[in-house]
């Protein structure tokens, strides 16, 4: 396991819905493929199991190629937490784990969204090539999960995403 680093990811968001509307909206598959990797105009599969041991799939079109996203459920405590993992087989065999804890707020609720990324690290590397690629890896992350939290709070709040990125 020495050539795998890991960094971890944390974001927080605020949701002015309950929090079972929020955790529906990382489970529920016509809600999913709104926002989560993909977009309903570019989605082309989204099929998920939502248990324990269950898994997911997500396939979506941009620029003429499918990506595809998969991973299983560790973890589904509703509505308070979801423990997933997270792998774009194309990419990368590495897997992801992912942890979305929901916690109810007086007239909102609050995801703290954790994300420990995986990366493969190349034979030669110095430590200044590490930092760089595990800086890279994860402020990439940052920036998909921020659109990504965009129009899922769009979604949740008024029903339908705007965003077409």
């Amino acid at each position: 396991m020495n050539n795998i680093l890991t960094r971890t990811l944390i974001m927080k968001r605020e949701f002015n819905v309950k929090r079972e509307r929020v955790f529906d909206a990382w489970l529920n598959p016509e809600m999913m493929r709104k926002w989560f990797f993909t977009l309903e105009g570019t989605n082309k599969v989204t099929q998920n199991n939502p248990q324990v041991g269950g898994t997911w799939e997500i396939v979506d079109h941009r620029d003429g190629q499918d990506y595809r996203a998969i991973g299983e459920y560790l973890e589904i405590d509703p509505p308070k937490k979801i423990v997933f993992t997270f792998k774009m087989p194309q990419f990368s065999e590495l897997e992801d784990t992912i942890t979305v804890e929901l916690k109810e707020l007086q007239l909102s609720c609050e995801m703290t969204f954790t994300q420990v990324i995986h990366v493969s690290k190349e034979e030669n590397w110095t430590e200044s090539d590490i930092e760089k690629a595990l800086g890279e890896m994860h402020d990439g992350t940052e920036h998909g999960w921020n659109y990504m939290f965009m129009g899922l709070k769009e979604l949740v709040e008024t029903g339908k995403v705007s965003y077409t990125g």
